[in-house]
């Protein structure tokens, strides 16, 4: 193999050292070789996209007659501290759809005008959001 001579000279010297400026530490030399992010927020941008949610189920006449039921029996029954569990849909807030939770606990209160459900923690449950409201046994609400 041939062997070029043309930097002979030069090949086996130490770097230069600068009077103006002082080397730059090896923490701040690696950082100009540190992978960087081209697109600032395409990264969260992807995870967004394949989260998925949940489409709100359209509930039938049958079923929203079963709950407003439910609801009236609710009322009458407050002082009893009834136990109920609940499953709603809660809208994301960033993309269509969104996510059914279900809870269980004691309720406190019912708005009927302006559709409501207050549980004794404090939650207060939209009405035109619950896909089911089931009566509980005092113990589950314990839980």
């Amino acid at each position: 193999m041939e062997h070029n001579r043309r930097y002979d000279d030069i090949l086996y010297q130490s770097r230069p050292v600068s009077a103006r400026h002082s080397p730059m530490s090896l923490q701040d030399r690696a950082a100009q070789f540190s992978p960087f992010a081209a697109l600032s927020g395409h990264e969260d941008q992807i995870d967004e996209t394949a989260r998925l949610t949940d489409a709100r189920v359209e509930l039938t006449e049958e079923v929203r007659a079963e709950l407003d039921q439910t609801q009236q029996w609710l009322l009458d029954h407050l002082d009893q501290q009834p136990v109920v569990s609940v499953t709603y849909f809660v809208p994301d807030s960033r993309k269509s759809g969104g996510a059914y939770q279900t809870v269980t606990g004691v309720v406190k209160g019912i708005d009927p005008w302006d559709r409501w459900l207050l549980l004794a923690d404090g939650r207060r449950i939209a009405m035109d959001e619950v896909l089911l409201l089931k009566l509980c046994d005092a113990a589950e609400g314990a839980e």
